[in-house]
């Protein structure tokens, strides 16, 4: 009789969530079926504190568990086998699992989805043990075995794997509402984006760039980070914001050190104007805590005070290694670190200020025509949109 593979799907935030749990399960089992759509077909099933993904037939189970364990929401994922709840069911396949096999410790762990099944958790593990050892030269390590075999026990069928993977956690995309992110080519807008994913918002990215003042290269990096990050979310739409004439008119009327603030200000103004037409509730960026010049309290502050919907700031408290260490994670800081030339490197200053006042702030931006800046902004954005998988679908 041949093996029937399957993937199962835990979650732990998700059961938290009470009265609301139906709503989160659904965009779970929603995601995990784009997630593994051009791979093959698999039947996702809802179990008692889990998912099912049947893999009967499947060609490519293991590359099912890989892109599993991307989905926000999924705490961890096992590449098992299924049979049915009897003890003898489950001994056959657990002796057809580790025939062959050589393994210096092992443990069972056997958990029951209900507590009529006619065998405690405890016997259960005794008597699945007991055959392996029968079985195989090896010994009961409970603290660090070298092979762990998890047994799930349901009315009507059983589970058992030898490799349990963790996941990102998390709560579905797409749960959570829609975020706009602003993102540079650098390390850490990338990280907060997909943070917010991480707390299931779905992400629509914004990317202001200084063509024809500089080259294109901040856009090509942003497209394969978005293109990346796309294997989060599924589907994704990048608004390139066109900033360097915009930069030019605040050149000549704010003063050096009060530039950055100001590029700030009117970049919060146009990604708040592109994210209510998107749907969106709040912003996101990749902004540290003190990390650069605008990134004090102050001036956090000052540039808050542009905005009219939540700036959200996933990345507040974390230093730059942390940062750097989850790029690393994700995919993203081979490309981040690329050299390139974007908005942020024209007409900066060499000393900008620190501490800047909201009142400071407004009594330059007069010398502006801020509504025209900020629809100009709007209005040059040029829009491209991913899916996963695909790569770049359109743009226009």
């Amino acid at each position: 009789m041949p093996l029937r593979p399957v993937v199962v799907v835990h979650y732990h935030e998700i059961s938290l969530k009470r009265g609301n749990r139906p709503l989160f399960l659904r965009h779970l089992a929603r995601n995990l079926r784009s997630a593994i759509a051009d791979l093959g077909p698999a039947t996702v099933r809802q179990r008692p504190g889990r998912i099912v993904l049947d893999l009967d037939g499947h060609p490519q189970p293991e590359a099912v568990c890989e892109r599993v364990q991307r989905v926000c929401g999924v705490a961890s994922v096992s590449l098992g086998y299924r049979t049915s709840s009897t003890l003898s069911a489950m001994q056959s396949l657990i002796g057809r699992l580790v025939e062959g096999q050589t393994f210096d410790s092992f443990r069972i762990t056997a958990r029951r989805a209900f507590k009529t099944y006619p065998m405690s958790s405890v016997e259960l593990n005794r008597a699945l043990g007991a055959f392996v050892l029968e079985r195989v030269k090896t010994r009961v390590d409970l603290e660090h075995p070298a092979v762990e075999i998890a047994v799930e026990v349901l009315p009507d069928e059983a589970f058992v794997s030898l490799d349990r993977r963790p996941g990102p956690g998390g709560l579905p995309v797409g749960a959570g509402g829609t975020v706009a992110a602003l993102i540079s080519g650098g390390i850490d807008s990338p990280v907060a984006a997909w943070r917010m994913m991480k707390r299931g918002c779905r992400v629509v990215f914004v990317h202001f760039h200084s063509v024809p003042y500089l080259p294109d290269t901040s856009q090509v990096k942003v497209r394969a980070l978005v293109e990346r990050l796309t294997q989060w979310q599924y589907a994704s739409r990048l608004h390139l914001v066109p900033f360097g004439e915009i930069q030019r008119e605040v050149v000549l009327s704010v003063p050096p050190p009060a530039r950055v603030v100001v590029y700030r200000r009117l970049m919060i103004r146009i990604a708040e104007a592109i994210a209510r037409a998107s749907g969106a509730l709040a912003l996101a960026t990749g902004e540290s805590l003190g990390q650069v010049a605008s990134q004090t309290l102050e001036n956090v502050a000052t540039i808050d005070a542009a905005a009219r919907m939540p700036v959200l700031r996933p990345l507040i408290g974390t230093d730059k290694l942390e940062i750097t260490d989850e790029a690393k994670r994700l995919g993203t800081f081979e490309t981040s670190i690329e050299p390139d030339a974007d908005c942020c490197t024209l007409f900066v200053p060499k000393h900008p200020a620190t501490r800047m006042t909201p009142a400071e702030a407004d009594a330059l931006e007069a010398r502006l025509d801020v509504d025209r800046l900020v629809a100009a902004g709007v209005d040059g954005a040029a829009v491209e949109t991913f899916a996963f998988p695909g790569g770049v679908a359109a743009s226009r």
